[in-house]
């Protein structure tokens, strides 16, 4: 797509897609995995550039857009705050402009929405959220994506994320980034999020950015929100930025660790997601994350599939 276009999308938070799209790109996403399974070449994004910026630190955003893009035939410009005027007194409005001159494509990974949000007003290409206080909406693209891999769909239809719809994914333990984005992906694609937190780290619904309450259920008692799920997930206690309330947190999340009887509480055949990095023994038993439910490695694989597929559409289109 052209440069500053009508036509051009930024990937900011799910709800920036619709369901129809989605459906798309889990299909482009699934040729995009085998191809690269069957070590077929494939370079649609020759002669195009990624911008990746990170204000937060990182190892699956970085190495899955990295590999993802140079895959993919092109090239990737990696800048940290330390090593450009993003830490210094340059306006986020004046880097967005010239960044945005020079490549194709821009992921940041930063702290507040509102930057993210006041460098897409400015820019000429795509830019795609990696990870914001608020958001992490290429997680839960590749969650879902995990889903229909080892779900497939309930009633045999070839659609991709037919599946999704009437499932129950098990949230248990803050109410953070991941929290919100999840209850985005509920209401797009139907299906339902039984959330489970402590006291004072409830999900946001403003923050969330939903329409109604019909997507999520509040359960205060962490085992009853995994009753039944086809899906428990969780993140770390203390997300980047927060490291200072590490111990209240701690004693605070204590009875949310995900453990074995949380999953027997779950549906039989319950998956087991976690976005990484784990710390066993907090958020979930050793026993969980290494158990023969936990699809925990093909998730964090995946991130580089379904970025691959968001990076082809938001620049190329439907192809075919």
């Amino acid at each position: 797509m052209k440069p500053g276009s009508s036509l051009m999308k930024h990937y900011l938070q799910f709800k920036d897609l619709r369901a129809e799209e989605y459906a798309y790109l889990f299909e482009r996403a699934a040729i995009i995995k085998r191809r690269f399974k069957n070590y077929e070449k494939y370079t649609p994004l020759f002669d195009r550039t990624l911008a990746m910026i990170f204000e937060k630190a990182s190892t699956r955003t970085r190495v899955s857009f990295e590999a993802g893009m140079y895959q993919m035939g092109g090239s990737v410009v990696h800048l940290t705050t330390g090593d450009s005027q993003l830490g210094r007194a340059e306006p986020v409005e004046d880097s967005a402009r010239v960044i945005s001159r020079m490549v194709d494509i821009v992921m940041i990974r930063t702290y507040e929405q509102a930057k993210l949000e006041r460098f897409a007003a400015h820019s000429r290409v795509p830019v795609i959220n990696g990870l914001t206080n608020e958001y992490h909406p290429c997680q839960i693209l590749a969650d879902l994506f995990t889903y229909i891999e080892h779900r497939g769909t309930h009633d045999g239809s070839a659609k991709a994320a037919d599946c999704l719809r009437g499932m129950v994914v098990a949230w248990v333990g803050d109410g953070n980034n991941m929290a919100h984005t999840w209850l985005q992906a509920a209401e797009i694609l139907g299906f339902t999020v039984h959330v489970s937190t402590p006291g004072g780290y409830e999900i946001d619904p403003a923050v969330a950015g939903i329409s109604s309450s019909a997507c999520y259920k509040v359960f205060k008692d962490p085992m009853d929100a995994c009753r039944d799920a086809h899906l428990v997930t969780t993140d770390v206690w203390t997300s980047m930025g927060y490291e200072a309330e590490n111990e209240a947190r701690k004693q605070a999340f204590a009875d949310w660790c995900v453990d074995r009887e949380m999953m027997a509480a779950a549906r039989p055949d319950a998956l087991f997601m976690h976005c990484l990095p784990a710390h066993r023994g907090e958020e979930v038993e050793a026993e969980v994350i290494d158990g023969a439910q936990s699809v925990v490695w093909d998730e964090a694989e995946n991130r580089m599939h379904v970025q691959k597929a968001l990076m082809e559409y938001l620049l190329l289109g439907r192809i075919g």
